[in-house]
């Protein structure tokens, strides 16, 4: 029996898909982040005594659970399908297996880098997209801000001043513009995290089969 790595596809998510994933990945982050160096940390810290066991232990399954719901949150918003990764646990040793288990470490590393990357994609994709749509909606909106007006400097002595439909257009122009740039940045974007989640989530190459493979069962 071998495992699969994909359902023969390449990651194409749509660009509402990347944006909300990309969007959750900073809260997600640093969730994932505190919950797995805290739950180490204060396990080995506190295992020579054996108090830290429960905690190692808690910190392995939830690191795997946690993987689990991230493959669903893949498939789901970045339409790429991450097969399991886990090797068949033994009828003894379960403990030992999930330990020397090399995905364990993945998902590990997965949570712990998900935070630089997703404070990384989070800005990109919150700057990216409120700059395009300030500049797109401005002839609508412009005449709702204080004194009926948008201006960019200093509010008393702007460097510019829009005040009028007419003067709104240009920027608008530019709006556009920014989204056609800012769409395929989010798609990609999306589709580059899609390769990163199933290369640390997803089964190691020595693993992988073909889509018509049988999977192996795996416990959490």
């Amino acid at each position: 029996m071998t495992t699969i790595e994909s359902d023969g596809t390449r990651p194409n998510p749509s660009v509402l898909g990347a944006l909300g994933y990309m969007v959750m990945n900073l809260p997600l982050g640093i969730a994932g982040f505190v919950a797995v160096v805290t739950l180490f940390s204060v396990g080995l810290g506190t295992a020579v005594v054996w108090v830290g066991l429960p905690v190692l232990a808690l910190a392995v399954v939830g690191a795997r659970v946690g993987a689990r719901v991230e493959r669903a949150r893949v498939y789901a918003m970045l339409d790429t399908y991450i097969a399991s990764p886990y090797v068949p646990l033994p009828e003894r040793g379960r403990w030992k297996a999930r330990v020397r288990d090399v995905a364990t470490w993945r998902d590990v590393s997965y949570f712990v880098l998900l935070l630089p990357i997703g404070v990384f994609e989070f800005t990109v994709m919150v700057t990216a997209w409120s700059l395009t749509l300030g500049l797109l909606f401005l002839p609508i909106y412009y005449r709702y801000l204080p004194t009926g007006s948008w201006r960019i400097g200093d509010w008393d002595h702007p460097l510019v001043v829009v005040d009028s439909f007419v003067e709104a257009l240009p920027f608008a122009a530019l709006g556009l513009l920014l989204l056609a740039l800012t769409l395929p940045v989010t798609k990609g974007l999306g589709k580059a995290h899609a390769y990163y989640a199933r290369a640390l989530l997803g089964p190691a190459r020595s693993r992988v089969g073909s889509y018509g493979a049988e999977p192996v069962p795996s416990g959490v």
